[in-house]
């Protein structure tokens, strides 16, 4: 069965990104993003069931939009250039990443990894 799916891997600490929200949206007939689902990394990194699958797998244009500022922010993770007031949590270089993607044939499954630092990410269609 297709499925849509994603991991997040911490490059910075060499681990899974445990515990990361994430909203899955979708590109409606207006023209605005809607919300399909929100949810979090397990200890894996990835999500305990597929994002969509079956016949909630549909073609048409996708955005996954990773919480990485509030997800650096738990682990402590400090910026280049952050102000020295230590009152004060740095602001974050990077926020929300969002991934926006094409569902060109939903009978094949997509991967959407997210290799993702404090100051990066890259991603690419997974198998």
């Amino acid at each position: 069965m297709a499925k849509l799916s994603t991991h997040v891997l911490d490059t910075a600490a060499g681990r899974p990104a445990v515990g990361m929200g994430l909203v899955l949206l979708r590109l409606g007939n207006t023209g605005h993003w809607e919300p399909v689902l929100r949810t979090r990394t397990n200890a894996d990194g990835r999500c305990d069931r597929p994002l969509l699958e079956g016949d909630a797998l549909v073609g048409g244009r996708y955005c996954l939009r990773f919480a990485v500022g509030e997800y650096f922010a738990g682990q402590r993770a400090t910026t280049a250039g952050a102000d020295a007031n230590a009152s004060q949590a740095p602001m974050p270089f990077l926020d929300q990443v969002p991934i926006e993607f094409g569902i060109a044939n939903p009978e094949q499954s997509y991967h959407v990894p997210l290799l993702v630092s404090p100051w990066s990410y890259t991603t690419y269609r997974g198998s």
